[in-house]
């Protein structure tokens, strides 16, 4: 009978978590990046963290255009609304 140690299934909900959140995929595209670089960077740590600054902008940019869809989604529901009031009604005809 085989018994899981507390520290490795900690290990396994910690790495569960990482890939959850996409800071594996994250991580494996910037350091599969590194590896097809023709030249080799002086500073592979620099590189790496120029690659993750550049997701987390994206990620800023992303998360701020959701935000103008969800505003203007609601904004279309609100003159839909005031539109309906000024439409003729096709039962009274």
């Amino acid at each position: 009978m085989s018994t899981v140690k507390p520290a490795d299934s900690k290990k396994e909900e910690f790495r569960k978590y990482l890939e959850r959140a996409g800071v594996m995929e994250a991580l494996t595209k910037i350091l599969v990046s590194l590896y097809e670089e023709p030249e080799k960077p002086d500073d592979p740590l620099e590189y790496v963290r120029q690659r993750i600054g550049d997701i987390t902008e994206n990620d800023v940019e992303i998360d701020s255009l959701r935000n103008e869809l969800m505003e203007a989604k609601a904004k279309i529901v609100e003159l839909k609304a005031k539109l309906v009031k000024y439409e003729p009604d096709e039962d009274a005809e």
